[in-house]
């Protein structure tokens, strides 16, 4: 797992290809790094179902409760069949992109 900190921004790694020990180490650390925005990388994975990325729900909602941003990278996948409730994207450009916009909403005070 590699923890790479931009600004307020946190992005996280799989580096070692295996899903559920990457959610193990994720939840378990999950306090350190809830200050922050968080990016999950996935891009490493070619083979994650929606049942896998599901599993991150949780600390999706944990995110959001503390009034900042949990977005997913991940490519491969049918975007329309991922629930509302989590942000997936294709690319960490674009994660970098959502949150941005998710801090001026915040700004604003939506």
């Amino acid at each position: 797992m590699k923890v790479d900190q931009k600004g307020h921004t946190t992005i996280i790694k799989d580096t070692q290809g295996d899903f559920t020990s990457f959610l193990e180490k994720i939840t378990q650390q999950f306090k350190t790094f809830e200050k922050h925005n968080i990016i999950i990388d996935l891009l490493a994975h070619k083979d994650l179902t929606i049942s896998d990325i599901k599993l991150l729900l949780p600390l999706s909602k944990q995110q959001k409760k503390a009034k900042k941003s949990f977005v997913i990278v991940v490519s491969d996948i049918d975007y329309n069949a991922v629930p509302s409730t989590l942000v997936v994207v294709p690319s960490v450009l674009e994660a970098h992109d959502i949150i941005e916009m998710d801090e001026i909403e915040r700004d604003l005070g939506f």
